[in-house]
């Protein structure tokens, strides 16, 4: 049987328009806002990109995908034609 997690309570300032959309969040998932927040931290805290991730990242921040042609996304063989495919 699995270890019962022990918790801690935390007390944090936020902004009332931030805690209204994370609790507007929490509803449509069907979760408390306690539990929506625990979730999204664990996410944040332990889910670390990998290289290629983080290269891909850097490059879409870096603005050098700005010059590249969009792709045609109005039929699938417009999207192969626009993709040189």
């Amino acid at each position: 049987m699995k270890a019962a997690v022990q918790k801690k309570a935390t007390m944090f300032h936020l902004s009332i328009e931030l805690i209204e959309r994370l609790k507007e969040m929490a509803k449509r998932e069907h979760q408390s806002l306690n539990n929506f927040v625990e979730c999204i931290l664990l996410d944040v805290a332990y889910n670390e990109p990998n290289e290629v991730t983080k290269a891909a990242i850097e490059e879409a921040r870096s603005g050098k995908l700005r010059d590249v042609p969009s792709i045609d996304t109005s039929s699938v063989e417009a999207m192969f034609k626009s993709m040189g495919l």
